[in-house]
């Protein structure tokens, strides 16, 4: 239980002592994004936003971060699995066209016509490609790959199916493309902290993107999961407010017996 009174927040778990923690602390922020996290989930708050035009189902706070990490990567390509409406494949390439660098491969098992059309009638158009099939499939990877630009830096975005074997599939079909010092990042780890919640399922707790990106970094020394560090910080808070918890698994070396 969570209680808010006379600028304190009050945390009181079953058979252990209330635990207290001044409103204006990072632990009292903590406990308060985690809250707001859930209520957020429960209410849908993250389908209620557009980037120019198009319906973008994120946490606006991710892309900020996320941002971040495109300006600090200089990715040449930016790969992302699941297209949805396209709102997250034009922020992207708004954001390329900003650094003036990249552009974006969008990758679904299916992309509705209506979605495809205003995709390819939007104006940031000329910096997306759609690329349609199962993101797991090695011919589909094989498209993807054949828009890397020679020497291309990629950072590689997973946000399709989010059951633990899908998405540890993905990273083994698209680590091998993802340059030294960028990253490919399994989203929506959330589900984690959500089993309990309304839509969810209780296999949530093990069969989530965080759990496919831990098993596969233990496996694979050459990625490693880092938290982006803040470009730019005066505040008290250290800790990204995320539905990608664990996500941002980091190239740190090649391997080449693994390259393909």
């Amino acid at each position: 239980m969570i209680v808010i009174e006379h600028g304190k927040v009050i945390v009181s778990e079953t058979g252990a002592e209330p635990v207290e923690f001044g409103i204006g602390t990072p632990e009292a922020f903590r406990v308060l994004s985690r809250l707001w996290i859930r209520s957020g989930w429960d209410v849908k708050y993250v389908y209620s936003f557009t980037w120019l035009g198009r319906p973008m189902i994120q946490l606006p706070e991710d892309m900020i971060r996320l941002q971040e990490v495109i300006c600090a990567v200089q990715p040449d390509l930016i790969v992302e699995t699941g297209v949805a409406h396209g709102g997250s494949l034009c922020f992207y390439a708004s954001v390329c066209k900003a650094i003036g660098k990249g552009r974006v491969v969008g990758v679904d098992v299916e992309i509705r016509p209506h979605n495809r059309r205003a995709i390819e009638s939007h104006c940031l158009a000329p910096y997306i490609s759609l690329v349609e099939g199962d993101s797991a499939d090695p011919e589909v990877v094989s498209k993807v790959r054949a828009q890397i630009p020679p020497c291309g830096r990629v950072l590689v975005l997973l946000d399709s199916c989010h059951t633990k074997e899908h998405v540890r599939a993905e990273l083994e079909a698209y680590s091998p493309i993802v340059t030294p010092g960028s990253y490919i990042v399994a989203m929506d780890g959330v589900m984690e902290q959500l089993a309990d919640a309304p839509r969810a399922c209780s296999d949530w707790r093990w069969n989530n993107p965080q759990q496919a990106a831990r098993e596969f970094a233990a496996a694979h020394s050459d990625f490693e999961i880092v938290e982006p560090a803040f470009l730019f910080n005066e505040g008290m808070v250290t800790e990204r407010v995320t539905y990608w918890p664990g996500a941002f698994l980091r190239r740190t070396h090649p391997a080449a017996d693994r390259m393909g």
